[in-house]
């Protein structure tokens, strides 16, 4: 069946009866994936930069009268004593507290010496989200790695409950073999857009430090639910979202329930289903065309799974894997970076930084 909805066309395929499912749909592990990158774990020489929403205290030393604390504004500017505002965004510390006795020479002949000390850094963060016991959005003052991102948001959280950003105690019931609530083989790392390749079930659960990473700002960090039973359907279709798996659901039908491809945008002979952790993937390159057409049977898929209409043939398998991972960790950060900035947006005060869709 063909809709036409102004100047966008779907084709919604219709979903085929049970009987027809495949009974042995089994996706194959892509082994040449990239390995994490070691430079990663190196310590990074970090000097914190200002901006917006930074707390300093400033005194010229000396004068405990002048001692002020303020707070970088929107335009990345600081007032203290007889000075204008003093732009300040972007710069370290030690800038900030040369610039400041620079301008002070403007009203006073004899070079003052100031002292600049951060009391609250809220420029600079990083997002770790999910099934955590302290959820939230952390400042980043300093190095440091993902398991300390991890610690400081209270670890994950056990079976049977968890905390919201916003504070209350959900509860969950794990349907897996382990005490907590959130997935680890689904966990990510998402930094400029692309996610890394960070095995959190070896970082947490075995303890191996091979996994864990220093972070940048912005760095988003999110542990989904162990117990979610969806269908992430992305690509070309009308309405990329996740879908409730019911029913021993099929391709078609999570493909419908996702609105239908779109006719001048989407390839359906080369659709994916990915399958398995984030670290090591399964996928199915499956030929929709063939199922719509009667020339092959439907498809059964799991929970979990993900389902990506392209929009052009591929060449490289691991570039096409690799495309549908990070439209995958991009989806699901912007999903929940929106729900925490609704959550607690007076207070975050920031956006979403995860780049383009």
């Amino acid at each position: 069946m063909i809709l036409s909805t102004g100047c966008q066309s779907i084709r919604r395929p219709a979903a085929k009866p049970p009987s027809t499912l495949a009974a042995s749909f089994t996706p194959s592990r892509v082994d040449d994936l990239p390995p994490l990158d070691p430079a990663l774990l190196q310590r990074p020489e970090y000097h914190y930069e200002l901006g917006p929403g930074d707390t300093l205290e400033i005194e010229i030393v000396g004068d405990l009268l002048t001692r002020t604390r303020t707070i970088v504004g929107p335009d990345g500017k600081i007032y203290f004593n007889v000075l204008p505002g003093i732009d300040v965004w972007g710069m370290t510390l030690e800038q900030a507290r040369n610039r400041l006795v620079q301008e002070m020479q403007r009203y006073v002949r004899e070079e003052q010496p100031i002292s600049v000390s951060l009391v609250e850094a809220n420029s600079q963060r990083v997002w770790v989200l999910g099934r955590l016991n302290k959820p939230g959005v952390y400042p980043l003052a300093g190095p440091m790695t993902l398991l300390e991102a991890v610690s400081e948001a209270g670890g994950p959280a056990p079976a049977g409950e968890f905390a919201t950003l916003s504070g209350p105690v959900t509860r969950a019931t794990s349907g897996g073999g382990t005490d907590e609530a959130a997935d680890l083989s689904r966990a990510f790392v998402l930094r400029n857009g692309q996610m890394l390749r960070v095995n959190f079930e070896q970082l947490l659960r075995e303890g191996d430090m091979s996994q864990n990473i220093y972070l940048q700002p912005d760095d988003f960090i999110y542990l989904p639910s162990a117990t979610a039973g969806s269908v992430h359907v992305l690509g070309a279709v009308n309405n990329p979202r996740a879908v409730e798996y019911l029913n021993r659901m099929s391709l078609l039908q999570a493909v419908s329930q996702a609105g239908g491809t779109l006719i001048r945008e989407a390839f359906p002979s080369q659709v994916a289903v990915v399958r398995g952790s984030l670290t090591a993937p399964q996928i199915a390159i499956i030929d929709m065309n063939a199922i719509l057409r009667g020339e092959a049977n439907d498809i059964a898929l799991e929970p979990q799974d993900i389902v990506y209409v392209p929009h052009s043939p591929y060449r490289v398998l691991t570039r096409y894997l690799d495309t549908i991972l990070n439209t995958f960790v991009r989806v699901i950060g912007v999903n929940e970076g929106a729900r925490a900035v609704s959550d607690r947006g007076a207070n975050l005060g920031v956006n979403v930084p995860l780049g383009p869709l």
